[in-house]
Protein backbone atom coordinates (compact mmCIF):
# COMPACT_ATOMS: atom_id res chain seq x y z
CA UNK A 1 0.00 0.00 0.00
CA UNK A 2 1.27 3.74 -1.03
CA UNK A 3 2.68 5.57 2.14
CA UNK A 4 -0.17 8.29 1.62
CA UNK A 5 -2.54 5.24 1.35
CA UNK A 6 -1.37 3.46 4.55
CA UNK A 7 -1.08 7.38 6.60
CA UNK A 8 -5.20 7.95 5.97
CA UNK A 9 -5.64 4.12 7.09
CA UNK A 10 -4.21 4.86 10.12
CA UNK A 11 -6.34 7.72 11.07
CA UNK A 12 -9.80 7.01 9.53
CA UNK A 13 -12.27 4.70 11.66
CA UNK A 14 -12.75 0.75 10.12
CA UNK A 15 -16.17 2.09 8.84
CA UNK A 16 -15.12 4.11 6.29
CA UNK A 17 -13.93 2.28 3.47
CA UNK A 18 -10.93 5.01 2.16
CA UNK A 19 -10.46 2.17 -0.87
CA UNK A 20 -13.72 2.65 -2.60
CA UNK A 21 -14.26 6.25 -3.88
CA UNK A 22 -17.62 7.93 -2.81
CA UNK A 23 -19.31 10.68 -4.27
CA UNK A 24 -19.25 13.25 -1.17
CA UNK A 25 -15.56 13.26 -1.41
CA UNK A 26 -15.35 13.14 -4.89
CA UNK A 27 -16.77 16.61 -4.48
CA UNK A 28 -15.00 18.05 -1.87
CA UNK A 29 -11.95 17.31 -4.13
CA UNK A 30 -13.32 19.12 -6.71
CA UNK A 31 -13.79 21.98 -4.72
CA UNK A 32 -10.42 22.15 -3.66
CA UNK A 33 -10.78 20.29 -0.28
CA UNK A 34 -8.91 18.03 1.53
CA UNK A 35 -11.06 15.65 2.93
CA UNK A 36 -10.47 13.01 0.23
CA UNK A 37 -8.51 9.66 -0.48
CA UNK A 38 -6.39 8.79 -3.31
CA UNK A 39 -9.38 6.41 -4.21
CA UNK A 40 -11.54 9.70 -4.72
CA UNK A 41 -8.81 11.88 -6.04
CA UNK A 42 -8.22 9.20 -8.85
CA UNK A 43 -11.43 9.40 -10.11
CA UNK A 44 -12.04 12.55 -9.91
CA UNK A 45 -8.49 13.11 -11.93
CA UNK A 46 -9.93 10.86 -14.48
CA UNK A 47 -12.95 13.03 -15.04
CA UNK A 48 -11.70 16.07 -14.88
CA UNK A 49 -9.18 14.82 -18.20
CA UNK A 50 -12.28 14.24 -19.92
CA UNK A 51 -14.44 16.80 -18.74
CA UNK A 52 -12.04 20.07 -17.28
CA UNK A 53 -15.22 22.43 -16.92
CA UNK A 54 -16.65 19.64 -14.31
CA UNK A 55 -14.62 21.60 -11.60
CA UNK A 56 -15.61 24.57 -12.47
CA UNK A 57 -19.74 23.20 -12.99
CA UNK A 58 -19.01 21.84 -9.21
CA UNK A 59 -17.86 25.10 -7.76
CA UNK A 60 -20.53 26.81 -9.74
CA UNK A 61 -23.49 24.37 -7.88
CA UNK A 62 -22.17 25.49 -4.71
CA UNK A 63 -22.51 29.37 -5.12
CA UNK A 64 -26.08 28.24 -6.56
CA UNK A 65 -27.18 26.29 -2.95
CA UNK A 66 -25.97 29.95 -1.47
CA UNK A 67 -27.70 32.43 -3.89
CA UNK A 68 -30.79 29.62 -2.97
CA UNK A 69 -30.32 29.71 1.03
CA UNK A 70 -29.70 33.67 0.52
CA UNK A 71 -33.13 33.97 -1.10
CA UNK A 72 -35.31 31.58 0.92
CA UNK A 73 -33.68 32.89 4.27
CA UNK A 74 -34.21 36.61 3.23
CA UNK A 75 -37.36 37.36 0.86
CA UNK A 76 -38.78 34.07 1.38
CA UNK A 77 -38.57 33.84 5.01
CA UNK A 78 -37.79 30.65 4.91
CA UNK A 79 -36.25 30.00 8.96
CA UNK A 80 -35.68 25.82 8.82
CA UNK A 81 -33.87 23.98 5.88
CA UNK A 82 -33.38 20.06 5.21
CA UNK A 83 -30.06 19.35 3.03
CA UNK A 84 -30.24 16.07 1.84
CA UNK A 85 -27.23 14.83 0.38
CA UNK A 86 -25.18 17.83 2.26
CA UNK A 87 -21.78 16.67 1.45
CA UNK A 88 -18.89 17.59 3.68
CA UNK A 89 -18.76 20.29 5.37
CA UNK A 90 -17.38 23.38 3.78
CA UNK A 91 -17.39 27.29 3.56
CA UNK A 92 -20.54 28.64 3.16
CA UNK A 93 -22.59 25.82 4.68
CA UNK A 94 -26.27 25.96 4.09
CA UNK A 95 -26.72 26.60 8.37
CA UNK A 96 -23.71 29.39 7.71
CA UNK A 97 -25.78 31.28 4.92
CA UNK A 98 -29.48 30.96 6.62
CA UNK A 99 -27.81 32.04 10.14
CA UNK A 100 -26.44 35.06 8.78
CA UNK A 101 -29.49 36.82 7.90
CA UNK A 102 -31.85 34.65 10.95
CA UNK A 103 -29.45 33.68 13.67
CA UNK A 104 -32.77 31.58 14.34
CA UNK A 105 -32.51 29.13 11.15
CA UNK A 106 -32.64 25.61 12.08
CA UNK A 107 -30.94 23.30 9.92
CA UNK A 108 -30.71 19.47 9.36
CA UNK A 109 -28.03 17.83 7.43
CA UNK A 110 -28.45 14.22 6.16
CA UNK A 111 -25.55 12.43 3.55
CA UNK A 112 -24.47 8.93 3.71
CA UNK A 113 -20.92 8.84 3.91
CA UNK A 114 -20.19 8.04 7.87
CA UNK A 115 -17.08 10.40 7.06
CA UNK A 116 -19.59 12.96 6.71
CA UNK A 117 -20.96 12.46 9.78
CA UNK A 118 -17.46 12.50 11.98
CA UNK A 119 -16.73 15.75 10.32
CA UNK A 120 -20.27 17.09 10.89
CA UNK A 121 -19.91 16.32 14.54
CA UNK A 122 -16.51 18.53 14.60
CA UNK A 123 -17.06 21.39 12.27
CA UNK A 124 -20.66 22.39 11.96
CA UNK A 125 -21.59 24.55 15.29
CA UNK A 126 -25.27 26.45 14.89
CA UNK A 127 -25.35 29.98 16.06
CA UNK A 128 -26.94 29.90 19.72
CA UNK A 129 -30.27 31.42 18.54
CA UNK A 130 -30.74 28.51 16.28
CA UNK A 131 -29.92 24.86 15.51
CA UNK A 132 -27.85 22.65 13.44
CA UNK A 133 -28.10 18.89 13.33
CA UNK A 134 -26.74 15.82 11.16
CA UNK A 135 -28.42 12.55 10.11
CA UNK A 136 -26.68 9.40 8.65
CA UNK A 137 -29.31 8.46 5.83
CA UNK A 138 -30.07 7.89 2.58
CA UNK A 139 -31.97 10.12 -0.40
CA UNK A 140 -33.28 6.81 -1.33
CA UNK A 141 -35.28 6.02 1.69
CA UNK A 142 -36.95 9.47 2.43
CA UNK A 143 -39.26 7.87 5.24
CA UNK A 144 -36.40 7.26 7.44
CA UNK A 145 -35.14 10.69 6.65
CA UNK A 146 -38.70 12.42 7.80
CA UNK A 147 -39.37 10.16 10.40
CA UNK A 148 -35.80 10.26 12.66
CA UNK A 149 -36.05 11.83 15.61
CA UNK A 150 -33.41 14.26 15.12
CA UNK A 151 -35.14 15.26 11.95
CA UNK A 152 -38.29 15.99 14.15
CA UNK A 153 -37.25 17.82 16.71
CA UNK A 154 -35.43 19.75 14.65
CA UNK A 155 -38.18 20.25 12.54
CA UNK A 156 -41.27 22.08 12.75
CA UNK A 157 -43.45 20.60 10.14
CA UNK A 158 -46.68 22.94 10.62
CA UNK A 159 -43.98 25.99 9.10
CA UNK A 160 -42.73 26.41 5.62
CA UNK A 161 -39.55 23.94 5.07
CA UNK A 162 -36.91 24.53 2.49
CA UNK A 163 -35.27 21.17 0.85
CA UNK A 164 -32.60 21.15 -0.34
CA UNK A 165 -31.23 18.34 -2.91
CA UNK A 166 -28.06 19.71 -4.78
CA UNK A 167 -25.87 17.94 -7.15
CA UNK A 168 -27.66 14.55 -5.62
CA UNK A 169 -30.66 13.38 -7.57
CA UNK A 170 -28.87 12.37 -10.19
CA UNK A 171 -27.33 9.71 -8.42
CA UNK A 172 -31.20 8.04 -8.29
CA UNK A 173 -31.87 5.44 -10.86
CA UNK A 174 -34.92 4.31 -12.88
CA UNK A 175 -35.14 0.97 -10.28
CA UNK A 176 -35.14 3.94 -7.06
CA UNK A 177 -37.76 5.38 -8.18
CA UNK A 178 -36.96 9.02 -8.30
CA UNK A 179 -40.64 9.87 -8.93
CA UNK A 180 -41.71 7.56 -5.29
CA UNK A 181 -39.12 9.27 -3.51
CA UNK A 182 -38.96 13.27 -4.05
CA UNK A 183 -43.02 12.70 -4.07
CA UNK A 184 -42.38 11.22 -0.79
CA UNK A 185 -40.43 14.44 0.28
CA UNK A 186 -42.76 17.24 -1.10
CA UNK A 187 -45.74 15.78 -0.06
CA UNK A 188 -44.05 16.09 3.22
CA UNK A 189 -43.66 19.93 3.28
CA UNK A 190 -45.89 22.26 4.83
CA UNK A 191 -47.64 24.93 2.71
CA UNK A 192 -45.49 27.92 1.84
CA UNK A 193 -42.26 25.32 1.81
CA UNK A 194 -39.85 25.56 -1.24
CA UNK A 195 -37.21 23.04 -3.54
CA UNK A 196 -33.94 23.84 -4.41
CA UNK A 197 -32.50 21.40 -6.49
CA UNK A 198 -29.67 20.91 -8.93
CA UNK A 199 -28.51 18.15 -10.99
CA UNK A 200 -25.84 17.11 -13.79
CA UNK A 201 -26.89 16.21 -17.25
CA UNK A 202 -25.20 14.39 -19.52
CA UNK A 203 -28.30 15.73 -22.18
CA UNK A 204 -25.83 17.77 -24.31
CA UNK A 205 -22.29 16.17 -23.97
CA UNK A 206 -20.45 13.62 -25.81
CA UNK A 207 -20.48 9.98 -25.32
CA UNK A 208 -17.18 10.23 -23.45
CA UNK A 209 -18.27 13.12 -21.01
CA UNK A 210 -21.59 11.02 -20.70
CA UNK A 211 -19.44 7.90 -19.92
CA UNK A 212 -17.67 9.97 -17.05
CA UNK A 213 -20.11 11.49 -15.77
CA UNK A 214 -21.87 7.27 -14.74
CA UNK A 215 -18.13 6.84 -14.15
CA UNK A 216 -18.94 9.35 -11.25
CA UNK A 217 -22.11 8.10 -10.71
CA UNK A 218 -20.33 4.52 -10.30
CA UNK A 219 -18.23 5.73 -7.93
CA UNK A 220 -20.53 6.66 -5.30
CA UNK A 221 -23.30 4.71 -3.39
CA UNK A 222 -26.18 4.42 -6.14
CA UNK A 223 -25.83 1.97 -8.99
CA UNK A 224 -25.40 3.30 -12.86
CA UNK A 225 -26.51 1.67 -16.42
CA UNK A 226 -24.43 2.52 -19.68
CA UNK A 227 -25.23 5.70 -21.15
CA UNK A 228 -26.71 5.56 -24.73
CA UNK A 229 -24.54 6.11 -27.59
CA UNK A 230 -25.23 9.21 -29.24
CA UNK A 231 -24.68 10.53 -32.82
CA UNK A 232 -22.75 13.69 -31.89
CA UNK A 233 -20.51 15.59 -29.40
CA UNK A 234 -21.81 18.81 -27.91
CA UNK A 235 -20.68 21.53 -25.21
CA UNK A 236 -21.09 19.84 -21.31
CA UNK A 237 -23.69 21.43 -19.33
CA UNK A 238 -23.23 22.64 -16.23
CA UNK A 239 -25.72 21.83 -13.46
CA UNK A 240 -29.39 22.13 -14.02
CA UNK A 241 -30.40 24.95 -11.25
CA UNK A 242 -34.03 25.50 -10.51
CA UNK A 243 -35.68 26.78 -7.05
CA UNK A 244 -39.59 26.46 -7.23
CA UNK A 245 -42.31 26.28 -4.36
Amino acid sequence: MPAQNRLEADIIPPEIDITRPHSARIYDYMLGGKDNFAADRAVADRALAAWPAMRVSTRENRKFIGRAVRYLAGEAGIDQFLDIGSGLPTASNVHEVAQAINPAARVVYVDNDPLVLAHARALLSSSAEGKCAYIQADLREPGKILSDPVTQETLDFTRPIGLILAAVVHFLLPEDEPKRIIATLVDALPPGSYVAASHGSTEYGSQEEADVVLAIIQAGPARARSAPTRASPASPSPPESRASR
